[in-house]
């Protein structure tokens, strides 16, 4: 697939360096046409760049391949984590390393297609933006998958600090300042979507069509954990709700309190029914208890973040060179 677009080297500063960021898991199946087609879609408008591998713990042939194109292509750097940690935490990893002058963040299923750069830096050379960063013009998937998206977005809006886009993809193209700046963020549990909107500078979304050729492995119990984690990370208005509720229970019960008073000091009949208190007392139960499980979500939180682990281990950088051992590290140094 060709777009045509004029290259616009002297608007990103002469013959500049990209890095192309791409995570690896299960794979095995489009990791060499990704490699292809993306050097094909490079070609087009660097003279210099890399392809930066995240191999985050795939168990089929993902890695393999990936060093087989790293032994043929000097320009290939395959990153092996030393375990699974997570799309999101392989993402900044990559980014971590990646030394371009740009940065074109993009999946390795072919779902979001390498030729999408053309389209990218077509944008980005308009002069107004450090980001071009993808949206979906509709969710792919089936009814499911779009309902429960919409479900996601929809509690986040109402229950975060921040309004996140809605249907992001993984494709970005941004400039070596913006990811200086992303990767300094030190979260431990982070929502990346989130990272990407604190970071700040001049980004501006650009409409593009992702491909739906194999199943989500966004579950709903997954998105729920993710709308979870998100909120209880991010946000303090769930915090100030819970403050609300708690005034207004407060408030409702002793408003009850001076109603049934008054009520046997006027008729002398006091509240009755054995029904009623029950019902009662197990609502009032359950939403302590709810309340309880949320703020301990956030101290686990407070608790994960303080012991300033690694989030992410890289076992081997592979590069053209001798591969480089490390030590067990922040991959951000």
């Amino acid at each position: 697939m060709r777009y045509g677009f004029d290259t616009g080297w002297g608007k990103m500063g002469g013959q500049s360096k990209l890095s192309v960021v791409a995570t690896l898991y299960q794979s095995e199946a489009t990791v060499v046409e990704f490699y292809e087609r993306c050097v094909h879609a490079v070609s087009r408008h660097f003279a210099e760049f890399e392809i930066v591998f995240v191999d985050d713990g795939s168990r089929d042939g993902s890695l393999k391949l990936a060093l087989e194109l790293k032994d043929r292509d000097p320009r290939v750097v395959v990153v092996e984590l030393s375990r699974n940690f997570g799309h999101h935490r392989a993402m900044m990893t990559g980014l971590a390393v990646a030394s371009g002058d740009y940065v074109f963040l993009i999946d390795s299923d072919l779902e979001e297609e390498p030729e999408l750069l053309d389209m990218f830096v077509s944008r980005f050379n308009v002069g107004d933006c450090d980001v071009v960063y993808g949206v979906q013009e509709r969710r792919k998937g089936g009814r499911v998958e779009r309902v429960t998206g919409e479900v996601f977005f929809w509690l986040v809006e109402r229950l975060s600090d921040e309004k996140l886009p809605r249907n992001l993809v993984t494709a970005r193209f941004m400039t070596r300042d913006y990811v200086r700046a992303l990767v300094r963020h030190r979260d431990r549990e982070f929502f990346i979507a989130h990272l990407w909107l604190l970071t700040g500078f001049r980004q501006v979304p650009l409409k593009v069509r992702k491909l739906s050729l194999s199943p989500t492995t966004y579950s709903f119990s997954r998105r729920l954990e993710m709308l979870v984690k998100y909120v209880t990370t991010t946000s303090t208005r769930l915090l100030y709700m819970i403050l609300y509720l708690g005034l207004a229970t407060a408030s409702f019960s002793a408003v009850m309190i001076l109603y049934t008073i008054g009520r046997y000091i006027s008729t002398g009949v006091a509240t009755d029914g054995w029904t009623s208190l029950i019902v009662t007392v197990s609502f009032f139960g359950g939403l302590n208890v709810l309340l309880l499980g949320i703020i301990g979500i956030y101290i686990a939180n407070i608790f994960t973040e303080s012991k300033r682990r690694p989030y992410t281990v890289i076992r081997r950088i592979h590069r053209g060179q001798p591969s480089v051992a490390l030590t067990t590290t922040d991959s951000r140094g």
